[in-house]
């Protein structure tokens, strides 16, 4: 290998990426360029493998880019789930250029979120689907895995299970689907978007319901609708036209350019439920693209009307309150319910192993419950200001009392349901996961060969 070739490597700008469409491979390839270049930044990690083998690539951004930081929240964006729902793969990579450029160009923007954020960037879930996909506008093959399944139809579902008391048998979901899940046992995400096409409006959850206490008129409303109706109105105010709500013949019109998902149409198995319900990661669906596979020649128009929504709603990830909860002996407490008056989630958002919570919430005055065993519930009211523009939600820690009893009793059994995502007894959530093992020092040298291949 010549060391010409390895400066082009280490060197060449992120910014010449071509705006078309590049295989599974020549991602693979940029992603371990970039990281490779920016150790600093950067860090290239797999969350497993689809039905056909291929890596699911996943590169975090920030100044802590290999870890977890307390404080430090986690922002995810996940493309091409449907293999022929291709934009949102050009519109990552463009976003991981545009942030190390900016990083590089000490440009306040960036330095301000990747100081603040870590960012994790899958540019696509299902490369299989990719490769089987034609470029039809609309009716094209490839949107589901090498198996024939449609990916967003195949998590667990609260509903389904509220219904037919649904089993959540992870071994037999997709590839692809258990790579996910697993991604987010591994990770305290706050906040995230799955990446589509076939229409332009912001979609949050619930995509389905139980057809009874959380309807209201034809949407399956969450405890926190306040909030997913400001993440979506962000993206559709910032996107270039999406707030006008009627760019597409075949699908809206959609006021403010968002929508309900289950008021659109229902949806039994989708990811945004699932990161909600179980993950406690508000999700939202954002269908950027009228055709699922646009010309090449659209490309650069298509991220100039995204770009400046993609940033603005990253910036999001830091509404409300973050903190950390401690025990009666100052010890960080995992797994301590932190509930906010009149918000009553399915699965009540906990504590990570770092004594964490994050709650995206809107400016105004909110009353918590804090409930941890063998310790007094606490209850406070905050009067919570908008963080976004400071890059960081407010912080409060909350400090619990034992319970006075002259016997300590050990931390309450979990909801099985609602453990789904939780760490495992004695564990906790992993900081840096086994798959992190695939990483840039290893990296280089696949990357090298791939180059002279």
């Amino acid at each position: 290998m010549s060391s010409s070739l390895l400066f082009l490597l280490l060197f060449v700008p992120t910014l010449m990426l071509e705006f078309r469409y590049h295989s599974n491979r020549e991602i693979e390839q940029y992603l371990f360029q970039v990281s490779a270049a920016n150790p600093d930044i950067t860090h290239l990690y797999s969350i497993g493998k689809s039905v056909k083998g291929q890596q699911l690539w996943v590169l975090a951004l920030g100044v802590s880019p290999r870890h977890h930081t307390v404080g430090v929240p986690e922002f995810k964006y996940v493309a091409n789930m449907h293999g022929n729902e291709v934009l949102g793969r050009v519109l990552l990579l463009q976003l991981i250029g545009e942030l190390v450029r900016g990083y590089r160009d000490e440009e306040a923007w960036s330095l301000q979120l990747l100081n603040s954020t870590r960012i994790h960037i899958l540019p696509t879930m299902n490369p299989d689907g990719f490769d089987e996909a034609d470029t039809h506008c609309l009716f094209s093959r490839g949107r589901f895995n090498y198996n024939g399944v449609d990916l967003n139809r195949g998590f667990p579902d609260a509903f389904a299970g509220l219904r037919k008391q649904q089993q959540l048998n992870e071994e037999q979901r997709e590839a692809e689907v258990r790579a996910v899940i697993g991604w987010l046992k591994s990770e305290t995400f706050v906040l995230s978007a799955n990446l589509h096409g076939g229409a332009v409006v912001a979609s949050y959850p619930y995509d389905n319901s139980d057809r009874g206490f959380d309807l209201m008129g034809a949407a399956s409303v969450t405890p926190d609708d306040d909030v997913f109706v400001h993440l979506a109105k962000v993206y559709s105010y910032n996107h270039a036209s999406m707030h006008r709500g009627d760019l597409c013949d075949d699908s809206g019109p959609f006021r403010d350019g968002i929508t309900n998902g289950y008021h659109w149409y229902p949806l039994e198995g989708g990811m945004q439920d699932y990161n909600y319900v179980w993950a406690q990661c508000l999700e939202l669906t954002l269908e950027l693209s009228c055709c699922k596979f646009p010309q090449p020649n659209e490309l650069p128009a298509l991220w100039m009307d995204n770009k400046k929504a993609l940033l603005a709603y990253i910036q999001q990830i830091h509404l409300g309150v973050k903190g950390r909860v401690f025990d009666g002996s100052g010890t960080p407490a995992q797994n301590a319910v932190v509930e906010v008056e009149g918000r009553s989630n399915m699965c009540p958002f906990r504590t990570n192993k770092h004594g964490e919570y994050y709650r995206l919430l809107l400016p105004g005055n909110y009353t918590f419950k804090v409930t941890y065993a063998g310790h007094d519930v606490l209850t406070e009211t905050l009067s919570v200001p908008y963080g976004p523009d400071q890059y960081s939600a407010m912080k409060h820690d909350f400090m619990l009392r034992r319970t006075a009893s002259t016997t300590i009793r050990a931390p309450a059994e979990l909801n099985p349901t609602c453990n789904y995502t939780l760490p495992p007894k004695g564990g906790g959530a992993t900081c840096g996961s086994t798959w992190s093992g695939l990483t840039v020092g290893f990296g280089l040298v696949t990357v090298l060969q791939l180059l002279i291949d």
